[in-house]
């Protein structure tokens, strides 16, 4: 009877323990890193002629309770390049990805994404935007017209 006691106990004391533990998993991860755009949405960048390259800052902040690290940032194709901050973002700061998209070679309408992978939950959040890319107006054929 001691020993079905003891096994009682255990149990219950096991039990209560692991609630405790989904307890403090769930309260951390709602102060974990959460980085939450200005740009709602797919980015227009509008109209440009092959072969011009543009930027945006897309603005971000920390709204979590712990330093946001950004671990890596991947481009949908070589033609977009980010930069990001290298430190840690404190909570509540703010902060931005630079995105360069370069036209060369492409025409018409260009739907890019840019993949950031943090310390965040879930771990990558996605940037997208697009672009329509108008062709250069050939010199040689203007020349010609005349």
């Amino acid at each position: 009877m001691k020993n079905l006691i003891m096994g009682l106990l255990l149990l219950a004391g096991a039990v209560a323990c692991n609630q405790s533990q989904k307890d403090s998993k769930k309260e951390l991860a709602g102060k974990m890193p959460k980085i939450v755009f200005a740009d709602k949405g797919v980015y227009d960048f509008g109209d440009l002629t092959e072969g011009d390259t543009i930027a945006r800052q897309f603005k971000f902040k920390n709204e979590g309770e712990f330093p946001l690290i950004i671990n890596n940032i991947q481009a949908s194709c070589g033609c977009t390049t980010p930069e990001w901050p290298k430190t840690p973002i404190e909570p509540g700061q703010e902060s931005s990805i630079k995105v360069l998209f370069n036209s060369q070679g492409k025409r018409g309408v260009q739907n890019k994404t840019v993949t950031v992978y943090a310390n965040t939950d879930p771990a990558y959040t996605e940037l997208a935007f697009r672009v329509m890319v108008n062709p250069r107006a050939d010199s040689s054929s203007v020349s010609r017209a005349k």
